[in-house]
């Protein structure tokens, strides 16, 4: 029982710090400059640009995420002999 609140408490802290994390900036400088320019200009291309990278940074984390959760949980009914 204590193995599962400690994976929980995990699943609560790393949620926690990748919500806190949502208004950064991800652009390089060049990136940057351009969308700021397009913003004054009146368009919204820099809003979608910094959406996107942050889309594709927080990819990878959540298909290794969801794979570590599937093979947790495969582990699991594999370690109780009570599911069968």
């Amino acid at each position: 029982m204590k193995k599962a609140y400690k994976y929980i408490t995990i699943l609560l802290v790393s949620l926690s710090l990748s919500l806190v994390s949502l208004d950064m900036q991800a652009q390089c400088p060049m990136c940057k400059m351009s969308a700021e320019q397009n913003l004054k200009m009146g368009g919204t291309a820099g809003k979608g640009l910094n959406r996107g990278i942050l889309f594709m940074f927080a990819m990878p984390y959540i298909i290794v995420g969801t794979l570590g959760f599937v093979w947790l949980r495969n582990r699991r009914k594999e370690d109780d002999p009570e599911v069968e």
